[in-house]
């Protein structure tokens, strides 16, 4: 199938975007393995993790999962019904190229005191061809994320999960969300998976 007809096939043309930190990758154990391998839309997830950790994270969703995940490497290209994990040590960055959107891995400084920052990577798809951004905040500490979606949400449409306090192991990161006031959903984390198929 050539790229104009996954295009073509990918009506709804829209992209999830995960941030997380503290707690996160059990939290993804309760996310990710719930979601289908024709889920109509690429899932991208910044993890706050020390380098070499999100190789591990990746291998392990991938093998309790139905749908693919991989730790994301330059130059690879984003597709529907696949998840990529941002690689530790790096900022993940989506960039738009003729009819594809592809991984760009950059080394700039520490954001937010964290190398992926989620920042980096919503403000990216501020140029991407995606309809809608479905932005997801999960359980951390800080407030990676919420200066990333209100630039975003200027320039795309998006819509916003937050994961509720009660399922959270530290509430900084959704909390943040919340007291700007950007609109947004709290759902509790037994409940996002489904939140998400139903946005795609």
């Amino acid at each position: 199938m050539s790229v104009i007809d996954t295009q073509i096939q990918n009506k709804s043309n829209k992209i999830i975007c995960i941030a997380s930190s503290t707690g996160g990758p059990r939290t993804l154990n309760e996310i990710i393995p719930y979601l289908d391998n024709d889920l109509n839309a690429p899932v991208l997830v910044i993890q706050h993790m020390p380098d070499g950790f999100t190789k591990s994270l990746a291998e392990r969703l991938n093998d309790i999962s139905k749908i693919d995940v991989y730790e994301a490497d330059e130059e690879m290209e984003i597709l529907p019904g696949k998840v990529y994990i941002a690689k530790a040590g790096k900022h993940m960055k989506i960039r738009r190229r003729m009819f594809r959107h592809i991984v760009e891995l950059t080394d700039e400084p520490l954001r937010e005191g964290v190398k992926p920052c989620a920042n980096y990577t919503f403000e990216s798809l501020i140029n991407s061809s995606y309809d809608e951004i479905i932005c997801v905040v999960l359980t951390g500490m800080g407030t990676d994320g919420t200066e990333g979606i209100n630039k975003l949400s200027e320039k795309k449409k998006v819509s916003v999960i937050v994961q509720d306090e009660e399922s959270s192991v530290v509430y900084g990161m959704p909390g943040s969300i919340i007291k700007s006031e950007i609109p947004c959903r709290i759902v509790s984390l037994k409940d996002i998976p489904q939140t998400l198929k139903s946005l795609v």
